[in-house]
């Protein structure tokens, strides 16, 4: 039913492809929204322990389509959705299974958002980033907030500064990448979530999410009642 991206269900893996290689798999508003009602599918679907990212051809992501976002009659709507205004990191945000980002090929300027909104990045050491939005006359603004998880603010606007590729090894050092394809069992990572607890995972995740908005001097109340209120579902 999609026509950016491919979904499949396998067991208790989750697998999302980016299937836009043509266009070096940059996004429009139907594919953002495509991988939000993918996102969804996955959080109610109980049997699903873990979402897996991945991209057809050589460019994993290029970022924003920013002809499709100027004008969106050349976007081709996805008769099966109907498109909300949402941004991708708040798309990856909503996600409220464990996720796993295994990247074969360059990020560039939005594609940050994605491997940033993922749990584990593990990405081939051949794989360069770039965030070149500067040259163009923009900035990164919304990649900004997704590395400050990770990232120092001045680390983060120094990156946004230098608009040339770093490699893969710079981009484990910045926290951006966990670890590289050619040392990391893929599988037996994916294999670790099967017997985990579904529901704990998924209140887990969120509360993580909603902790920066509780007052600091309320986080272990609030912490407790989530704990409270998943040991009587159980």
């Amino acid at each position: 039913m999609y026509k950016y991206i491919r979904t499949e269900k396998d067991g208790h893996v989750y697998v999302l492809t980016l299937d836009r290689a043509e266009k070096r798999n940059a996004f429009t508003p139907t594919m953002v929204n495509e991988i939000h009602h993918a996102f969804q599918q996955a959080n109610e679907d109980e049997d699903i322990k873990v979402v897996v990212v991945k991209a057809e051809g050589p460019i994993f992501c290029a970022g924003m389509d920013l002809k499709t976002f100027e004008n969106p009659d050349l976007d081709i709507p996805n008769p099966y959705i109907e498109n909300q205004n949402i941004s991708l990191g708040e798309v990856f945000d909503g996600l409220y299974k464990p996720s796993i980002a295994v990247v074969e090929g360059n990020v560039i300027a939005g594609g940050f958002l994605i491997v940033l909104g993922c749990s584990y990045v593990y990405c081939s050491r051949s794989v360069q980033f770039r965030l070149p939005e500067l040259e163009i006359g923009l900035f990164p603004f919304q990649v900004m907030a997704s590395l400050l998880k990770v990232m120092p603010e001045k680390k983060v606007l120094q990156l946004c500064l230098e608009t040339q590729y770093f490699d893969a090894e710079k981009a484990k050092d910045y926290g951006i990448v966990d670890g590289f394809l050619e040392e990391t069992n893929i599988e037996t990572l994916i294999s670790s979530f099967a017997n985990k607890s579904t529901k704990a995972m998924k209140q887990g995740i969120q509360a993580l999410r909603t902790l920066p908005k509780v007052d600091y001097f309320e986080r272990y109340k609030f912490l407790k009642e989530v704990l409270d209120n998943l040991k009587m579902e159980k």
